[in-house]
């Protein structure tokens, strides 16, 4: 059950951070009050991965800070990552040592107390469905159980906030079927960071989402209105006897029409949401022989382009 608290899980202001005298994020703002997952979704090279090595302590900022369960990260670090748990992009698991063997090496540096040890152990093999496999050594698993085994490093301390960077980088397609679904559990009674370059995954996975380009933040909204910027604003369509770019242009709110070979088109629209009757409808009445048509949403570098020249020209404005 998803849980809203007074005192946000996170809390990021102005933070900024540079290599040498490039500047790798810029003045990041982020709260996070309740468990679900929030995602962190950017290009390659965007900023995701220093904002996650930041807030997880493992890189300290230029300036601005960072606050887990109301604790500054920098000034006291040691207890502000007893509210963490992290997945690293390439997660650090040891291979020569057993699930079970690593997990509880994992828990003591995590300073799990001695007694409760066993059922910590227990309970993140049994949430990220590693206990059948606890005696086996980890070089031997499989991508998805390696990934598997990352989680439950990261949740073993039942952390309130839980970091995971691109989480299903490398795996196969059943693989990050699985590795998804065990997220979307995890995120019931745990607050859960999730960085990722793919559209697909935020909208299967996150409530929320912070939109990260060229270090700083381009949108910070539910995944809802998210959907309006990659909403589709064309139409892909095959005609067997279709009609001359101007017969199209007459269909209302049409925009543009472009062909691709003698009979698939590129139809672009104005949002209308009732295009498709309409051009169906036209097509019935002209004998334009319509045999496909089918939406196409904005790529996601265009996505990137439009929110990043939204968040420019309202910087400008200020």
């Amino acid at each position: 059950m998803i849980t809203k608290l007074k005192e946000p899980i996170l809390r990021i202001t102005g933070l900024s951070h540079r290599y040498s005298s490039n500047w790798a994020i810029r003045d990041i703002e982020m709260e996070i009050y309740q468990n679900g997952i929030t995602g962190l979704l950017g290009s390659n090279g965007a900023g995701k991965s220093t904002t996650m090595n930041i807030l997880c302590g493992v890189l300290t900022q230029t300036r601005g800070d960072v606050f887990i369960n109301g604790i500054d990260l920098r000034k006291q670090p040691e207890k502000a990552k007893q509210f963490i748990g992290f997945l690293p992009q390439s997660p650090p698991l040891y291979a020569d040592l057993t699930v079970d063997e690593y997990l509880t090496h994992c828990a003591v540096i995590r300073s799990v107390d001695k007694s409760y040890l066993p059922d910590a152990l227990e309970d993140a093999k049994q949430r990220c469905g590693l206990s059948h496999i606890s005696k086996r050594l980890i070089r031997n698993l499989s991508g998805g159980y390696k990934q598997r085994v990352g989680i439950a490093q990261a949740i073993i301390h039942h952390p309130r906030l839980v970091v995971l960077d691109e989480p299903t980088n490398g795996l196969d397609p059943n693989q990050i079927l699985e590795v998804r679904a065990l997220i979307k559990e995890i995120a019931e009674d745990h607050a859960v960071v999730l960085s990722t370059h793919m559209l697909s995954e935020v909208q299967y996975l996150c409530q929320d989402i912070k939109m990260i380009e060229n270090g700083r933040i381009v949108f910070s909204d539910t995944m809802e209105a998210f959907d309006n910027y990659v909403a589709p604003d064309c139409l892909f369509v095959i005609m067997e006897e279709p009609p001359a770019v101007d017969s199209l242009m007459e269909i209302p709110g049409v925009i543009r029409a472009e062909y691709l070979t003698d009979k698939k088109i590129r139809i672009y629209f104005n949002g209308d949401k009732t295009i498709s009757e309409r051009i169906v409808l036209a097509s019935a009445q002209q004998s334009w022989r319509l045999s496909e048509i089918r939406a196409e949403k904005n790529s996601l570098n265009e996505t990137f382009a439009q929110l990043s020249k939204v968040s420019g020209n309202q910087k400008n404005k200020i």
